[in-house]
C-alpha cells in the first residue's frame, strides 16, 4: 500500500466514491428493482466495516497520537447525533421542504466523507483503505436514497438524477480536496484528535444510520453481509501492517 502517495490514495477513494454514488443514482433510475434488492447488502457490509475499523484500528491509532482522542470521538458522535436530530426536526414539513432539508443533511454527510478520506489516509494508508472501502460501498445505497428523496419531493426523474449527483456524489471529492492542504499542516497531536473525531463520526454512521436502516428492511443474507464487512476489517488489520 506504500507505493502510492497520500494524495493519490485520497484521489482514488474520493473519486471512486463519486463514481459508486453515481452508479447508485443510475441504477435506481434505470433498474429500480435490482437496485432496491442490492441496497441493503451494501449497507450491511459497509456497516460491518465502519463499526469495526474505528473501534479496533482508527481509535487506538488516534489515542497513540493524542491521549484526548477519545473525547474527540465522543464529540464526533455527538455532532452527528445532534445534526441528525435537527434534520429530523426540520423534515416534519411538506414534501418539498422534506426534500430540501434531507438533501442538506446528505450534502453535509458527503462532504464529511471527503474529509474522512483525507484525515485517515494522512494518518495511515491501511486505516484509509479500511475506512474508504466501507464508505465507498455505502455510497451506492446513498445514491439510491438521494434520488428517491428528490423524487418524493416532486422533482422529475432526470432533474432528480442531476441534483442527486451534485449533492451526494460531487461533494465527496470536493470535501477531500479542500481539506487536504490543511491536514498536511496538522502536527501529530492535532491529527490524532482529528482521527478521533472521525472515528466517532464513523461509529455513529454505522450504529445509528446504516444498521437500523438495513434492519428495517432486513433480507435473508443481511447478517452475512455485516459479518463479511467485519471480517474484511480484521483480515486487513492482521495483513496490512
Amino acid at each position: 500500500m506504500k507505493e502510492f502517495s497520500t494524495f493519490t490514495w485520497i484521489s482514488i477513494f474520493a473519486l471512486g466514491a463519486m463514481l459508486v454514488n453515481s452508479f447508485g443514482i443510475w441504477a435506481i433510475y434505470k433498474k429500480r428493482e435490482w437496485a432496491e434488492k442490492t441496497k441493503e447488502y451494501c449497507m450491511c457490509f459497509a456497516a460491518g466495516t465502519l463499526i469495526s475499523s474505528p473501534l479496533i484500528i482508527s481509535l487506538p491509532h488516534a489515542l497513540h497520537k493524542n491521549s484526548y482522542a477519545g473525547f474527540a470521538a465522543l464529540i464526533g458522535f455527538m455532532f452527528m447525533y445532534f445534526s441528525n436530530k435537527i434534520i429530523k426536526y426540520k423534515t416534519k414539513q411538506k414534501e418539498l421542504a422534506f426534500g430540501i432539508t434531507a438533501l442538506e443533511g446528505i450534502a453535509i454527510h458527503s462532504l464529511m466523507d471527503g474529509v474522512i478520506y483525507t484525515v485517515t489516509f494522512s494518518t495511515s494508508a491501511t486505516i484509509g483503505v479500511l475506512t474508504g472501502v466501507g464508505l465507498v460501498i455505502h455510497e451506492f445505497a446513498e445514491g439510491i436514497i438521494t434520488y428517491s428523496v428528490l423524487l418524493k419531493s416532486g422533482i422529475s426523474g432526470r432533474k432528480a438524477g442531476v441534483y442527486a449527483f451534485l449533492v451526494a456524489a460531487l461533494t465527496t471529492p470536493i470535501g477531500a480536496f479542500i481539506v487536504y492542504p490543511l491536514v498536511q499542516k496538522f502536527p501529530n497531536d492535532v491529527l490524532g484528535f482529528a482521527l478521533g473525531f472521525v472515528s466517532g463520526v464513523l461509529i455513529y454512521v454505522s450504529a445509528s444510520h446504516l444498521l437500523p436502516e438495513s434492519s428495517e428492511h432486513e433480507k435473508r443474507h443481511s447478517t452475512v453481509a455485516f459479518i463479511a464487512g467485519t471480517v474484511f476489517t480484521l483480515f486487513h488489520m492482521f495483513t496490512g501492517h
